[in-house]
């Protein structure tokens, strides 16, 4: 691949990142903490492909310069000199470029999400809850999971509590609530998981969004795939709701 074609994927590359960064794309592949990085890193592409371009132009003049006065010489010698090119299949290169930009790839789901062992990881702290009111708490499906499987659910008995996460269902049928959780960046997500009983709607669909109303409840049970710890929450009223703009939680290692 010639310096022209380096600096066209170059310039395609920034610009994708740069297009994630300023929407709501770059979610689907890293947390929501490393946007100013990478609209950094697709603004120092950009600025390497067009020094990059500028460079080959500069010697593409100087090569045209003293290719013609070669070819005064070659005509008095009888020469002829033909170029040669690079081949054009290498622009075939930058097709997974318009790939990333135009079509924005699914968040990892229930099909990874119980194929994989829970991340769920006692936290060193938990600290104090807002005071009770006739709302229901929303709390992040981590920090309750952490809390109810780790601290015995102390800071959560007689709550009203709210969860939100997508539907996952085991081999038997049984349904849990799940997030996945990040470390950097999609590459690395793992989900947590909770149970769900109680009031439970009868058909539930693998992927549905819910927001779910409960209390804490002491059942656990253990995930199969690596022994981790799986709370349960008694459900007492399940919303659908569309997909979140970041599907990912970055909450569960704080």
């Amino acid at each position: 691949m010639n310096r022209q074609a380096q600096a066209a994927v170059l310039f395609l590359m920034g610009a994708a990142l740069l297009h994630a960064g300023f929407t709501d794309l770059y979610l689907r592949y890293v947390k929501a903490g490393l946007r100013p990085m990478l609209l950094a890193s697709g603004a120092v592409l950009i600025a390497a492909a067009l020094a990059t371009a500028w460079y080959e132009w500069r010697q593409e003049r100087a090569r045209k310069k003293d290719a013609a006065e070669q070819s005064e010489r070659d005509a008095h010698d009888g020469h002829d000199h033909e170029g040669h090119r690079e081949p054009r299949i290498s622009w075939l290169l930058v097709l997974p470029l318009f790939a990333l930009i135009l079509v924005a790839p699914p968040a990892l789901g229930s099909y990874s999400a119980m194929r994989t062992g829970t991340a769920l990881q006692q936290s060193y702290g938990y600290p104090p809850l807002p005071a009770a009111t006739d709302k229901p708490l929303h709390l992040s499906l981590v920090d309750y999971a952490s809390r109810a499987a780790y601290d015995h659910g102390r800071t959560l008995r007689g709550r009203q509590l709210s969860v939100t996460g997508f539907v996952a269902l085991d081999k038997s049928g049984a349904p849990y609530l799940i997030r996945m959780a990040l470390n950097c960046c999609a590459a690395d997500a793992q989900p947590v998981k909770i149970g769900l009983t109680g009031h439970i709607p009868p058909v539930l669909q693998p992927d549905t969004w819910l927001q779910i109303t409960g209390t804490y409840t002491a059942r656990q049970t253990k995930d199969p795939v690596n022994n981790g710890r799986i709370p349960y929450l008694q459900v007492t009223e399940a919303t659908p709701i569309p997909t979140p703009k970041d599907p990912y939680d970055e909450t569960w290692n704080t």
